[in-house]
């Protein structure tokens, strides 16, 4: 008998309850489970929103990006906008969610303060996946318990959009630091740390057309060598290995979660022939395009 094929993936943009008017919404996991059916979560899930949420009881095994991470008390999932993820309620279990615009840690509507871009810099420097300690995980699910009961407390909008985002930083501050503590390079130097994250960031903005290097090195205003030591001592890897992973990355999500074309997904991430995308692949993910697709897909 033929595979059957995965439902198709979902793209979700942020939908709060009507009447609701506020760019983060706090939610238990029971809550999540009872605005959709199990068909819409067994869906691949590709978001247009942040999304956040720790376990609190029992246990799950959440996908991120073809990565399966085992949750349990403590395990806390981050995902940013792009990102893919598959929930798993095939099992009991429970949390607390949050779902929030990127513009609610960096406002679009107004001159960005430093206070906004240290969140949003918080927010884009936290790992899909951390495990906390009980005292952080204690700390963190108080702060998000609070502010579940602020979002809806009898006040102006306003007031309210004011008193979350401070409580939202204060839950980014706490994860972070407990990501820090456990931080697989802690001898990485500040200055190769600062160095990592403006290279992280301009991977994100052009690996579809720059596959080199050194392009990126130039951009930076450092050599390559410079680059790649500092790549290598926060996340363990060559730049080159890195920027390769990111565009193994969006050519596995192309290939699972669309029908285009192999040629044309070689031309959208900026290979100039087939072929050369097709020998990328090979190395980067160990198989051709056409066997991912058909192992992911059911194509």
């Amino acid at each position: 008998m033929p595979k059957p094929s995965p439902p198709p993936i979902e793209h979700l943009r942020y939908r709060p309850p009507a009447g609701y008017g506020l760019d983060l919404e706090v939610m238990s996991i029971s809550d999540l489970r009872s605005r959709g059916s199990e068909e819409h979560f067994r869906r691949p899930q590709r978001t247009e929103f942040l999304l956040a949420f720790g376990v609190t009881a029992g246990g799950c095994a959440h996908m991120v990006d073809f990565v399966e991470h085992a949750c349990r008390p403590g395990t806390w999932i981050v995902l940013k906008p792009g990102q893919v993820q598959r929930f798993d309620f095939s099992r009991k279990w429970e949390g607390w969610l949050l779902v929030f615009r990127p513009e609610f840690v960096l406002p679009a509507d107004r001159a960005t303060g430093v206070a906004e871009l240290s969140m949003a810099g918080l927010v884009e420097n936290l790992p899909n996946r951390l495990d906390l300690s009980e005292r952080e995980h204690a700390a963190a699910t108080t702060v998000v318990a609070q502010m579940a009961a602020d979002a809806r407390m009898p006040a102006a909008s306003v007031d309210r959009v004011a008193l979350l985002r401070h409580e939202l930083y204060a839950l980014l501050l706490r994860l972070s630091l407990s990501q820090q503590r456990v931080e697989r390079s802690p001898a990485a130097s500040a200055l190769s740390v600062q160095r990592f994250r403006r290279f992280r960031r301009a991977v994100e903005d052009a690996f579809r057309t720059t596959h080199q290097v050194h392009a990126y090195a130039r951009r930076l205003g450092c050599s390559e060598k410079t680059l790649t030591r500092a790549t290598r001592e926060v996340a363990g890897a060559s730049a080159k290995e890195f920027l390769s992973q990111r565009i193994a990355l969006e050519a596995k999500r192309l290939l699972a979660y669309t029908t285009r074309p192999v040629g044309a997904i070689a031309e959208e991430l900026g290979f100039d022939e087939p072929t050369n995308f097709v020998k990328f692949f090979r190395r980067a993910a160990g198989c051709s395009p056409g066997d991912f697709r058909r192992r992911n897909s059911g194509r």
